[in-house]
């Protein structure tokens, strides 16, 4: 951005002390609910949301700093419009990884192909996709996310849903399409973990990697983002 185009001081300033006074109303609505979904908290939420948004990109814009906090628009909060006692429930995660150290990797897998050699002569292990898939074959999936760096990989991002539905799916029926049912509007809870959250700490601070944990409640996710099932065959 040019220096022509830049917001000045005073309206980054103006910006914060709109938020300031949206925080206030917000927790005043909170304070003053009349139930779980009082609209006066919703309509806060959003007012706080917007002064937030707005603060941020003037902040950006004039000193090329950010906030250490993201308040989801209200785009993506839609209603939940699922069930209230769902018989049925899918558990939908995505993990990213990175493959860090191929030799680590490769290292292991030939160590699964030596402990179940059939004699086929067979050297999956010699590549890197041929290694991941014998990784992936031998350990389930949590397992893999816990022993990622002993595997030779490295952790990106990864998101958890919980999703309900009206009634168990009948076997086999979603397997050639697995992300099709996934309605963010029937999303119970999401748990989402990012290094973008990772960036600003030390390395020796591993035992606060936790905070980095982001919880979104009651339906929160955004629609255009790509979730991956639970493998439960295992």
């Amino acid at each position: 951005m040019s220096d022509a185009a830049q917001p000045t001081a005073a309206e980054v300033r103006a910006a914060a002390e709109a938020v300031k006074a949206a925080l206030d109303r917000h927790l005043a609505a909170v304070e003053r609910r009349s139930g779980e979904d009082d609209p006066a908290v919703y309509e806060a939420f959003n007012e706080l949301a917007g002064a937030a948004e707005a603060y941020d990109e003037l902040l950006y814009d004039r000193y090329d700093e950010v906030t250490p906090f993201e308040i989801p628009g209200e785009e993506t909060l839609p209603p939940y419009t699922g069930p209230d006692e769902p018989s049925a429930l899918s558990v939908l995660i995505r993990r990213d990884y990175a493959v860090a150290e191929p030799q680590r990797l490769r290292a292991h897998a030939q160590r699964i192909e030596a402990a179940d050699d059939d004699g086929s002569g067979s050297e999956a292990s010699s590549t890197v996709h041929g290694a991941l898939g014998l990784l992936f074959g031998e350990f389930e999936p949590d397992e893999i996310a816990s022993r990622h760096t002993e595997f030779g990989l490295e952790e990106g991002d990864s998101t958890l849903w919980v999703t309900v539905s009206d009634e168990p799916a009948e076997p086999g029926e979603w397997l050639e399409a697995p992300f099709e049912g996934a309605d963010p509007q029937r999303v119970i809870c999401r748990f989402d973990v990012s290094a973008v959250f990772d960036d600003d700490l030390d390395d020796d601070d591993d035992d606060d990697l936790d905070d980095a944990l982001v919880r979104t409640l009651a339906g929160t996710p955004d629609g255009d983002e790509d979730v991956e099932p639970l493998d439960t065959d295992r």
